[in-house]
């Protein structure tokens, strides 16, 4: 539980209004309290430098979003055809990353609020007070920055070497051995993207990162080393995970004292393999003088912000998926505010905010999410009632919201619909300080919420075909294709070392979106929920390919004989043969079979992990 982001959050809505009540305004309170309210949502972030981002830069989209909605607030249809294209520009803005997606989010939350709440004072008042409000966490959220500065980089880097350290030590064993091997692939994909996020937006190099980087680095020799240890079926001695831990507490310490692991002699080549790879991370860690020129940086792709902002920007405005979904987005919003300009619906705005927090391209499965969203809305009303029937308007508000802040880091983690429970009512107090509706409201808000719900299902999720497929497949089948030319690489000649490192890398963390898409897919309603299903041996096969692959490669630097190019062919030909198939129609195509290859190969392994993930592309 994060208690300085409970804390935060307390602090930062309650103080707002408590500063509108003292100078006689409490709705202006209000409306900067909504604004910390965006900022909470956003305060996710683990560095304080990528906190920055994500605070501030959505801000800068909600203040924009609110001035848009004021401008056609209470304007019938100019009202519905603003926000279908405030919807269409916020949902292909979503599809570019994280900090786009919360951009997207409070651009057209702020616009629907603006369109649909009466707010105090001119034009420009309440953007002024929702970008306070969302300063205000900013500067929260950044004051212990001089004495904690590059703690989150350090920590990430230990939670590598220490996960490493589990792989180690479950190494052979085989039903514990995935969870740690995909609880590395997690520790070194947050790792990574934390450290050349950071170095993007550093116009020189920094020595302090340039170490950082390096020594993440480093562990991934140890973390290649760990499946021979599975295929030998022999266990390290217990010094061995600790020496890691121990460099694991260096890192986080700061630390450079020369430490030489004491490791008792290895006695196979996974044990050499290992060992070799760690003394060289030992190296590392304890080496305070990284030149900053001479470390390889294309672990992350494209080097500067600028560049990748502009590319990302670039295909989201010419991707098909990403004018999809924004026209998902824009159906829905047009049919919610279609639907009130219709029907007098009070407040009518909770109608179109239920279908923007519900249909988040990156949230998870909108079918579990308008279900969650129907639950926690119910639980939060049931809060909300309790509140506003119990607490009288005034200064009493000011410690009840910093009470109810506090559940929204605090509860958020658990899951969608514990966050929708904690946020319901907290906009219910802040919508009720403005309008002094009280609970006549609570009734119409759940009435709203459904509505929104169903709209989302409708709307958004069963007139789109795809929405209900599984992507897994596809995504699956590409991993394959890479897997293929990753056994290319690992045995052919006059290839880097670290290409072959980069390209293991991204195959896990590929194979880590298939297994986030397998469990969103796990949520849908029968059928797509139960073919997803059936990816799964399939996923795990893949993750053993690759893993046997690298094995047999660190058994042929430790003296094994080098496959010959002929059977380095008809494995990668065989996994190629296993992607088409996959991306045919179910049932279309057969895979072919192939000769027996010689035995007492180093390949061996590779081959019976190919050949049991080519008999399981059965009936899925």
């Amino acid at each position: 539980m994060n208690r300085a982001a409970m804390a935060r959050a307390s602090v930062a809505l309650s103080l707002p209004l408590a500063v509108g009540i003292a100078a006689g305004h409490p709705a202006y309170g209000a409306v900067a309290a909504l604004g910390a309210l965006n900022g909470v949502i956003g305060d996710t972030a683990d560095a304080y430098r990528l906190r920055v981002l994500n605070i501030a830069v959505p801000q800068v989209a909600g203040a924009a979003g609110v001035v848009v909605g004021s401008l056609v607030y209470d304007s019938g249809w100019v009202t519905v055809a603003t926000l279908t294209a405030v919807a269409l520009m916020s949902g292909m803005i979503s599809t570019i990353g994280t900090v786009a997606s919360s951009s997207g989010l409070l651009l057209l939350l702020n616009a629907v609020i603006g369109a649909g709440l009466p707010l105090p004072g001119a034009w420009w008042t309440a953007p002024v007070l929702l970008s306070l409000g969302g300063l205000g966490v900013l500067v929260l959220a950044l004051l212990a920055w001089p004495l904690r500065a590059g703690l989150a980089e350090r920590a990430s880097v230990a939670a590598a070497y220490r996960s490493v350290a589990e792989l180690l030590a479950h190494g052979t064993d085989p039903d514990r051995y995935g969870a740690a091997r995909t609880e590395v692939t997690h520790a070194l994909n947050h790792a990574y993207d934390l450290l050349l996020a950071r170095r993007a937006r550093h116009h020189a190099r920094s020595r302090e990162l340039t170490r950082l980087v390096t020594q993440l680095n480093a562990i991934n020799p140890v973390a290649e080393a760990a499946p021979t240890l599975l295929l030998a079926s022999r266990a390290l001695p217990p010094e061995v995970p600790d020496a890691v831990r121990l460099l694991a507490d260096d890192i986080e310490a700061g630390r450079t004292e020369p430490r030489r692991p004491a490791l008792p002699a290895p006695t196979t080549d996974a044990g050499r393999a290992v060992e070799h790879a760690l003394h060289h991370a030992a190296e590392v860690v304890a080496d305070p003088d990284v030149d900053p020129w001479g470390l390889d940086y294309r672990t992350s792709g494209p080097t500067r912000l600028r560049v990748r902002t502009a590319r990302a920007v670039r295909e989201a405005s010419l991707s098909a998926g990403s004018w999809r979904y924004g026209l998902r987005l824009a159906l829905c919003i047009a049919l919610a505010q279609g639907f009130v300009s219709l029907v007098p619906v009070p407040r009518s705005y909770w109608i179109a905010l239920t279908v923007t927090f519900v249909l988040k391209p990156d949230y998870g499965s909108v079918f579990s999410r308008a279900l969650l969203r129907a639950t926690g809305t119910v639980a939060g009303l049931l809060l909300a009632a309790a509140v506003l029937a119990g607490v009288p308007h005034g200064w009493w508000d000011v410690p009840v919201l910093a009470g109810l802040a506090v559940l929204i880091p605090a509860l958020s983690p658990r899951g969608y619909g514990y966050q929708t429970a904690a946020i319901t009512p907290v906009i219910l107090l802040l919508s009720d300080v403005l309008n002094r509706d009280g609970t006549d409201l609570l009734l119409p808000r759940l009435l709203d919420s459904l509505l929104g719900c169903a709209i989302v299902v409708v709307a958004g999720y069963l007139l789109w075909p795809e929405s209900w497929g599984t992507r897994v497949g596809h995504r699956l089948a590409q991993a394959v294709t890479d897997t293929a030319a990753y056994v290319d690489a690992a045995f052919g000649a006059g290839v880097d070392p670290s290409d072959r490192t980069r390209m293991r890398r991204r195959l896990y963390r590929d194979l880590s979106t298939v297994r986030t898409e397998f469990q969103r897919a796990l949520t849908e309603p029968p059928p797509t929920g139960r073919r997803a299903a059936a990816w799964w041996p399939l996923v795990i096969a893949v993750e053993r390919i690759v893993d046997a692959t690298t094995a047999a490669r660190i058994s042929v630097h430790h003296g094994a004989p080098s496959p010959s190019a002929a059977e380095t062919r008809q494995v990668s030909r065989q996994l190629r043969e296993l992607a088409e198939h996959l991306r045919e129609p179910e049932g279309t195509t057969t895979l072919p079979r192939h000769p027996t290859s010689p035995a007492n190969s180093v390949l061996d392994p590779v081959r019976h992990e190919v050949a049991a993930a080519r008999s399981l592309t059965g009936p899925r």
